[in-house]
């Protein structure tokens, strides 16, 4: 194995374990899904964070981000009673390099990890568009099971974008599935030159496993019935709660619909 091979595995062990981040620039993004396949299924709204520096970007719900950031200065702990302000759908820390993609997901109060390979193909497409100040170019792709539309800003030179989307000639600043089930769009990118220290506080004791495991993990939690017990002692309201946590297992409309 060469000196630059050795380098590169070093670097990317070290993101994947890291709890900081060094920011240079922050996108933050509206994510507009459809949480159950169904029809007439209720659009939700979520906001993330897309942490970004020369090399490397991390990618983590906005509610996340910031109880995290409360978690590190001890300003907020799991039993504050504002702790459930910032509870989100989406747990995941996504961080991304040229040639990996690492993952970071508390499920159930465990924390897992997995990774694999960057290896998303785009089609550049000669159809252009204006999104705020920034002249952006289409371009499509397979992945996760969905064909995706992406448009990108060659004006700002980074080659990220929300989730697990990157490795176009520019910031994507919009990007969606050809069913329009999630559908991610930027708001607000500027320079934020510091050191994220809570970028991942889900590393420590985390579980590698198999991404597929992760998968089964996330729909057997929404199907736990048991999950409200300590919050809700009506019993009649538990019943409720615990038939639809059956229903919402079934029709749940992850944004990967497949592995790869």
């Amino acid at each position: 194995m060469n000196k630059l091979a050795i380098v590169f595995i070093l670097l990317s062990v070290k993101l994947f374990s890291q709890t900081s981040f060094n920011v240079i620039y922050e996108a933050d993004y509206k994510l507009q899904y459809k949480l159950l396949n169904i029809p007439n299924a209720k659009i939700e709204e979520a906001a993330f964070a897309l942490l970004i520096n020369e090399k490397e970007s991390y990618f983590k719900n906005m509610n996340k981000y910031i109880g995290d950031s409360l978690r590190y200065e001890k300003k907020l702990d799991d039993n504050n009673s504002s702790n459930g302000k910032y509870f989100t759908f989406f747990r995941e820390n996504i961080g991304t390099t040229d040639g990996k993609i690492y993952v970071t997901a508390p499920i159930a109060n465990k924390n897992f990890k997995y990774e694999e390979t960057n290896d998303i193909n785009w089609k550049l497409v000669n159809e252009y568009k204006t999104i705020g100040k920034y002249k952006t170019q289409k371009a499509t792709t397979k992945k996760y099971g969905r064909t995706w539309i992406a448009w990108f800003a060659k004006d700002i030179p980074f080659p990220f974008g929300p989730y697990k989307f990157n490795k176009l000639p520019g910031l994507i600043l919009e990007v969606y599935d050809d069913n329009n089930d999630y559908h991610y769009t930027l708001y607000k990118f500027g320079k934020r030159k510091y050191l994220c220290k809570s970028a991942n506080m889900n590393t420590e004791g985390a579980k590698f496993v198999e991404k597929t495991k992760i998968f089964d993990y996330q729909r057997k939690e929404i199907a736990d019935q048991n999950q409200f017990n300590d919050y809700i002692e009506d019993k009649e309201t538990l019943n409720m709660l615990r038939k639809k946590s059956a229903e919402r297992a079934k029709q749940y409309n992850p944004i990967e619909l497949t592995i790869h």
